[in-house]
């Protein structure tokens, strides 16, 4: 019996255009520059004690003579982000049916303060949001993973999840839950209807 779904945070609840679009199309940052810059932070942002990930960015914002100061920065980069509607009436549904409802994101701390101010609902309809730079788990690291089952008195078995990572599903597989790639809220749905019988 299915008691708890997991999902992914960004692409799935949360999206938005690449940032690599934007900054392409603003700025005339070439992808093959940015893309580069962007993974080697993130790598270090989504973990704990990172510091302030405007830091990370400032000598390439110079690089690229790009000005933005670091709060311009934040909201250039998050405010195009934007709720999944279709997905946000699903959570609601199923946490009226008492299944618990899980979000397992690689994050970074500034990316969740303005979650939390500006998409309150993510706290009230999810029973727990665990973010990589709060554990130190980054997915596909099957700890991240783990650390729900046992926070939640919960068998592999008994959950569900989704991810827009085929690598995060390979890992989500492999310790035995039932892991599917989204492909979009209608999608979500029919799985549900077979999997929640």
């Amino acid at each position: 019996m299915i008691k708890a779904i997991i999902f992914d945070l960004n692409g799935v609840f949360i999206q938005g255009p690449y940032l690599s679009d934007r900054f392409k199309e603003r700025f005339g940052v070439p992808a093959e520059d940015f893309l580069p810059v962007l993974k080697e932070i993130m790598e270090k942002v989504r973990k704990p004690e990172a510091g302030d990930c405007f830091d990370y960015w400032k000598p390439y914002l110079k690089k690229w003579g790009v000005v933005l100061g670091r709060e311009q920065f934040f909201d250039f980069w998050f405010k195009e982000e934007k709720p999944v509607p279709k997905m946000v009436e699903l959570a609601k549904q199923l946490k009226q049916k008492g299944i618990k409802l899980f979000l397992l994101s690689n994050n970074l701390l500034e990316r969740t303060n303005y979650y939390r101010e500006n998409f309150p609902f993510l706290e009230q309809l999810f029973d727990k949001i665990y973010y990589s730079w709060q554990t130190g788990f980054v997915k596909p690291d099957q700890r991240a993973f783990k650390k729900i089952l046992s926070d939640n008195n919960l068998n592999p078995q008994e959950c569900l999840y989704f991810d827009n990572s085929e690598e995060n599903i390979k890992a989500g597989n492999g310790l035995r839950i039932k892991s599917f790639f989204f492909k979009g809220p209608d999608s979500v749905r029919k799985i549900l209807e077979q999997e929640l019988v």
